[in-house]
């Protein structure tokens, strides 16, 4: 059995960081909530308890038998993990006199395994309310800030497996050797080989695709994108042409899109239905101004059309999907309940409504991951690195009601801007770009003609996961030209701005 590590998670926002820097490492882990149980099966190798936004002393806070889990493998408590695990064994957590935020300076005490290759001074992040004062007896203080008397403690060497606890954040790119720290523990406290790779994660998956799906048939939903296009090569590859995929035109994609992602597919080796249902999706959304109204109307319109498809194959019973692994995570509370995922994620409803077994390949893989494993199966780069897009499509990216016309000016100007983008070498610099309509018109002047026509904000950021995003400073001159470019060959557009909100507080998308 593949070895992993089992992440607790306490309701961190830093919990995804955590599970990334795992992977990071060639090393498998899952996610779970704190109140679900531990499964000590073959393989475990270790656990890792989340910070929190709780504190330990709160009536209600988040609690598990830390003494019990290491008894079965080390642990490494995280933030609110270790002071979890300072007061499970006996220590003292009190609120701190000042709530501690952002870079410190760490001190390493001693020497020990998990501060392997680490200078003696070093740059972490801190993020708490509460402060370990007193560490309990059995264990030894390794590290100390200006400002905590106890940074970062492990249990003694006598007393079993191995409990480190750090008050900092490791996992954020603002510790500078908080990967190495992870990595530290993974490969010399919990002995993991670190061998999870593309290679050996499409090898395993293939045959437990094989397993799960027998002689079965398989219907799925493509829509071009790095994750439906990667989680279908995996499940072509274990049952070829079993595999019946769909590609619906709803008339909100990129220009020449439809036609360029169909031979895409059909030089994968893909089993491929294109089918042009813009003129139905106009239709349903005639009138529609509200986002959310318009997402839904989408959703459900994408599943009539789908539904309608796949009646017309005979025997299928599983449905294939790419969800990822944030996808999964993001819809289970640390509370038990789940919480609400978005209406326009992936294909909202689809399982329910078709009463098909799911088969999600990718379902514990990151965006990043993602990309690596289609590279792997030799997926083409022109696929794997186009930016995320939005299931609702240009939808979205046109402010108030859509209309053809509005889509195929939109697609003119994202196109002008995107082809910029590659021409000037800055695409693969940004992780996400596009252009959005905005309801808005205004005056122009074009030669001597007085013109009165709309305005194009142009949006770029650059991110990791999409979680927080930047605006990315895109050269003025390389501005400048795009919008020239575009006010000069769309015509009905005579004014461009570009978006300089980051995320938080504003979205990526605007809608």
């Amino acid at each position: 059995m593949t070895e992993r590590i089992t992440i607790l998670d306490f309701g961190s926002q830093y919990t995804q960081l955590i599970a990334r820097a795992v992977r990071e490492a060639n090393v498998y882990c899952e996610i779970i909530p704190f109140n679900k149980p531990v499964q000590f099966t073959d393989g475990l190798k270790g656990v890792i308890l989340s910070g929190s936004p709780f504190s330990v002393n709160d009536p209600n806070a988040p609690m598990v038998d830390v003494s019990a889990i290491s008894s079965e493998v080390p642990v490494l408590g995280i933030c609110y993990g270790a002071q979890l695990t300072a007061k499970c064994f006996g220590g003292r957590v009190e609120k701190s006199g000042k709530r501690e935020y952002g870079r410190a300076i760490l001190k390493i005490g001693g020497k020990d395994v998990i501060f392997d290759e680490l200078p003696e001074a070093s740059q972490v992040w801190m993020s708490h309310g509460d402060s370990i004062l007193d560490i309990p007896a059995g264990f030894e203080l390794l590290a100390t800030t200006e400002t905590i008397p106890v940074a970062a403690f492990k249990t003694k060497a006598d007393k079993g497996q191995a409990i480190y606890g750090l008050q900092f954040h490791p996992e954020v790119y603002h510790s500078t050797y908080g990967r190495k720290l992870i990595s530290n523990f993974l490969l010399k406290v919990c002995g993991c080989a670190q061998d999870w790779t593309p290679a050996h994660f499409i090898q395993d998956t293939v045959s437990g695709l094989k397993k799960q799906m027998g002689d079965r048939k398989v219907i799925m939903a493509l829509s071009g994108g790095v994750d439906s296009t990667v989680a279908a090569t995996l499940i072509h590859k274990a049952i070829g042409d079993r595999l019946f995929g769909i590609f619906v035109n709803h008339g909100l994609l990129r220009k020449d899109e439809f036609n360029q992602v169909l031979e895409a597919y059909n030089q994968i080796g893909l089993n491929v239905k294109g089918v042009d249902a813009r003129s139905l999706f106009y239709t349903k959304l005639a009138g529609k101004t509200n986002p959310e109204e318009k997402r839904k109307v989408i959703g459900n319109t994408f599943i009539e059309v789908f539904d309608k498809e796949a009646h017309q194959f005979e025997g299928i019973d599983m449905l294939g999907q790419g969800t990822i692994y944030p996808d999964v995570i993001e819809s289970i509370s640390v509370h038990g309940p789940s919480v609400t995922i978005k209406s326009h994620h992936n294909v909202g409803g689809l399982p329910e409504k078709m009463r098909m077994e799911l088969v999600e390949p990718l379902r514990y893989l990151f965006k990043d991951e993602v990309r690596k494993v289609g590279a792997e199966l030799g997926i083409p780069s022109a696929m794997l690195s186009r930016h995320p897009f939005p299931g609702p499509g240009l939808a979205i990216r046109i402010l108030g009601e859509i209309t053809e016309e509005k889509v195929k000016l939109l697609q003119e100007a994202d196109a002008v801007y995107i082809n910029g983008l590659k021409s000037a070498g800055l695409y693969d610099k940004v992780w996400q770009a596009g252009a959005i309509l905005l309801p808005v018109k205004s005056v122009g002047v074009m030669g001597d003609e007085r013109t009165y026509e709309y305005t194009i904000a142009l949006r770029a950021v650059t991110s990791v996961d999409g979680m927080t995003a930047d605006w990315a400073q895109l050269p003025y001159e390389f501005l400048a030209q795009i919008s020239n470019d575009i006010i000069n060959n769309v015509r009905g557009i005579n004014r461009v701005v570009y978006d300089i909100s980051s995320k938080p507080p504003a979205t990526i998308e605007w809608e």
